[in-house]
């Protein structure tokens, strides 16, 4: 027996078209050579769902009761961590890390994890069981042994793994600048037994915390390409001299323009750059080498920018450098204001030195605590050179060095770029964008410290598996660097950002960006979130394992259905929604 279902179009004198369906119940007969068919019944009066439904079922299809027939066993969280695969298996992540086996599996889950939920390793391997990544990876009973065996496994292979990044992105058919941007931050480490920790500059604020420091190797627009860890109180310019010798040695870029800040290209380092063919710089200026340039006589007046905000001088101390000087405006107040809130808060704590030494009771005496105690003072807040100071073996006075003040102020928002580039590489305004795309590395940083990663703080005991906690990170930055760009669309992003018609100023968004700020809407209508917040809602694509009752255990997966926003997410990275991660 089936259904058969007939329509008839007509057009009333009214000129509406009207479609009149008729759904009988038949069964075929043959009598002799001839199939007829007969007719059962008119079912055309029944609700069009039993309809269909008694069409199933003589299909031979099983139907089941809504809300009885089915079991929902398990629900796991899916959306976000086939995202990221898909990201992944774009940029070749699997491949890249080295040959397949099982610690590859387990260091590829460690990268995937730390970019969706960074945690410990011990918190990690559990979280897997709460996606689809235990199933898929086939990462079932993998404990923290493996895992750290893992990370010790790709950290013997790091080396070749940035050599493939570095003629992936530095190249030059990928870099055909020939820059390569590199920059130091540092994070606290927890106890006290590594042999990388040590006291330095703390870039995170956090005092009395022993420290390690990296360093960061990108292109031009930001994408990690290398990472070095150091001991916690290596300074800048030691770290410049390992990532060069990188460069060279293992990386085999023998023509390169190194470009970081002034307080990691440092004179001295620039002196050994220059002793290596093909190797160029793009840095900055000190104050004090400034002060010698805006010298009496000197190149560096302030008359140039009374129409311009840059300008191109030479100087004898330079040969064969370009030098490019800025003045932003912004800057300037800026350096104004704060300069002017730190000598008030100076004043404020010296006027308290001065009084301790006119009180009656217990007066401050002696020229040498007097001492100690305004070097504290002018020491903590850096401004004892706008200062005249007089200490007496009983009294304390200061005043305002105005003159020293006055000279400082007259540099306020001043910089000078100084490069090996030849101009017919790039013009002076050209020179001042490059060296401001050192903000790639410094987005590198808050993504890998903060925002996404979370490398800090280190737990790591053995300097080795600190080397390969920082690489773990690295990877994942890499990682989640891409998956930024691909899913701009649906973020707050700004990716049609205007050019800029003075370099010096700060980079205006687009009228895109503002209208995604303002309304949380794209330019599609189609809904914008944080990426973070992006990610989370990824996770509700769940992956269901449904079981049918009375089924004799019979079970299956069911994908649930996406959102606009997360098939949209998936269009972005030119794939169909996966149900599996492999």
């Amino acid at each position: 027996m089936h259904i058969s279902t007939t329509r008839r179009h007509y057009v009333g004198a009214d000129g509406v078209e009207r479609v009149y369906e008729t759904h009988l119940l038949r069964r075929s007969v043959r009598v002799g050579k001839t199939v007829r068919n007969e007719t059962l019944a008119n079912l055309s009066h029944l609700p069009a769902e039993l309809i269909e439904a008694l069409r199933a079922g003589l299909s031979g299809k099983t139907l089941l009761v809504a809300g009885e027939g089915l079991e929902l066993v398990r629900s796991l969280p899916h959306g976000h961590v086939a995202a990221l695969c898909a990201q992944a298996g774009a940029l070749g992540l699997a491949n890249l890390l080295g040959p397949a086996c099982k610690e590859r599996d387990i260091a590829y889950a460690l990268v995937l994890a730390r970019a969706l939920r960074p945690a410990s390793k011990r918190a990690t391997v559990s979280w897997w069981s709460d996606t689809t990544l235990v199933e898929d990876l086939g990462l079932k009973d993998v404990g923290t042994d493996e895992a750290y065996a893992a990370m010790d496994w790709l950290l013997m292979r790091q080396d070749s793994i940035e050599a493939k990044l570095a003629r992936r992105h530095l190249a030059e058919t990928a870099n055909p600048s020939r820059r390569a941007y590199f920059d130091l931050s540092s994070s606290w480490m927890e106890g006290r037994t590594c042999p990388l920790s040590a006291f330095g500059h703390s870039r995170d604020g956090k005092r009395g915390k022993l420290q390690i420091e990296y360093g960061l190797l990108t292109d031009q627009q930001g994408c990690p390409v290398a990472i070095r860890v150091f001991p916690g109180n290596t300074s800048d310019p030691t770290s410049f001299v390992e990532i060069v010798k990188v460069v060279r040695e293992r990386f085999g870029l023998k023509e390169l323009v190194m470009v970081g800040d002034r307080g990691m290209i440092t004179s001295a380092r620039i002196d050994q750059l220059r002793e290596l063919p093909g190797m160029g710089w793009l840095s900055a200026l000190r104050a004090p080498s400034i002060k010698k340039l805006a010298e009496d006589g000197g190149p560096l007046q302030m008359s140039l920018f009374d129409e311009v905000s840059f300008c191109e001088i030479t100087h004898p101390d330079y040969p064969g450098e370009r030098l490019v000087c800025c003045r932003n405006p912004l800057l300037a107040t800026e350096r104004a204001r704060k300069r002017e809130a730190l000598l008030s808060a100076t004043e404020t704590e010296l006027e308290e030195v001065a009084a301790a030494c006119r009180r009656e009771r217990r007066p401050l005496r002696g020229k040498d605590a007097i001492a100690l105690k305004v070097g504290k003072v002018v020491g903590r807040h850096k401004m004892a050179k706008h200062f005249v100071l007089d200490v007496a073996e009983d009294s304390f006075s200061f005043s305002r060095n105005e003159a020293s003040i006055a000279e400082e102020a007259a540099l306020d928002g001043i910089s000078v770029l100084r490069t090996t580039i030849r101009e017919g590489e790039l013009d002076a305004a050209g020179v001042i964008s490059a060296y401001k795309d050192l903000s790639g590395v410094e987005r590198d940083f808050r993504s890998m410290k903060a925002i996404d990663v979370d490398i800090r703080p280190v737990h790591h005991r053995l300097e080795d598996r600190v080397r390969a906690h920082a690489f773990l990170c690295f990877l994942a930055t890499y990682l989640t660097f891409h998956l930024r760009a691909t899913l701009a669309p649906l973020t707050f992003l700004d990716t049609e950002r205007p050019g800029r018609s003075d370099p010096v100023a700060p980079a205006p968004r687009s009228a895109s960006a503002r209208q995604k700020d303002a309304t949380n809407k794209n330019a599609e209508d189609a809904e914008v979130r944080g990426f973070r917040e992006l990610l989370e809602h990824l996770g509700t694509l769940t992956r269901n394992t449904m079981r049918v009752v009375g089924g004799e255990g019979v079970t299956f997966e069911l994908l649930a259905t996406p959102t606009p926003t997360q098939r949209r997410v998936f269009e972005l990275l030119g794939v169909p929604v996966p149900r599996t991660l492999v």
